[in-house]
């Protein structure tokens, strides 16, 4: 009896080897993990370019918009700003941040803050310095400096990456005249 058994054991081992009925359910269970990584992976990415490309844009923006400019107002701050808010929609505009500031570079060639204004952030201090990049630093010019961020959250990555933040700066010479006034 135990060799009987024994037999009906070793055969039923063979018979399930040689069963391929369900060695495609087997290679979805797999593979599915790794082509919802893929999936989930590739759109968080997508999701984090098309910020970053917002950010530089809303970025661009701003310090366009004001460097040609000759008198730059309270008004016409809040519509800049607003302008650089349309940008970025679909995605959430608590998440931008966005300061824009006049540089003087003196005859030292040391750049400081004329005036500067903030989007949900906090403006550069009149007086304070500036590190320009190398080329820039031409002695009595002015410059507009625009940088933003934009802090993202992946719904789904947020416990492997956590937040990113995406920012951008830009320098700018004023178009229409030397420098841009801000009043009011």
């Amino acid at each position: 009896m135990a060799i009987t058994s024994r037999t009906g054991l070793i055969t039923s081992f063979a018979r399930l080897a040689h069963d391929v009925r369900a060695i495609s359910a087997v290679e979805f269970a797999f593979i599915l993990p790794l082509m919802l990584t893929l999936f989930l992976g590739g759109n968080e990415l997508s999701q984090a370019i098309s910020i970053k490309r917002k950010t530089v844009l809303a970025n661009r923006t701003v310090g366009d918009l004001v460097a040609q400019d000759s008198t730059i107002t309270n008004a016409e701050m809040n519509a800049i700003f607003q302008a650089s808010a349309a940008v970025v929609v679909p995605f959430t505009v608590g998440s931008l941040k966005v300061i824009v500031s006049q540089l003087y570079i003196d005859q030292n060639q040391v750049a400081k803050v004329q005036w500067s204004d903030a989007y949900q952030a906090t403006a550069r201090a009149v007086n304070s310095t500036v590190t320009l990049p190398t080329g820039l630093n031409i002695a009595n010019t002015y410059l507009i400096f625009a940088e933003s961020t934009y802090s993202y959250t992946p719904p789904i990555g947020y416990t492997i990456i956590g937040t990113l933040v995406m920012d951008d700066q830009i320098y700018l010479r004023p178009r229409l005249t030397a420098s841009i006034s801000r009043v009011p």
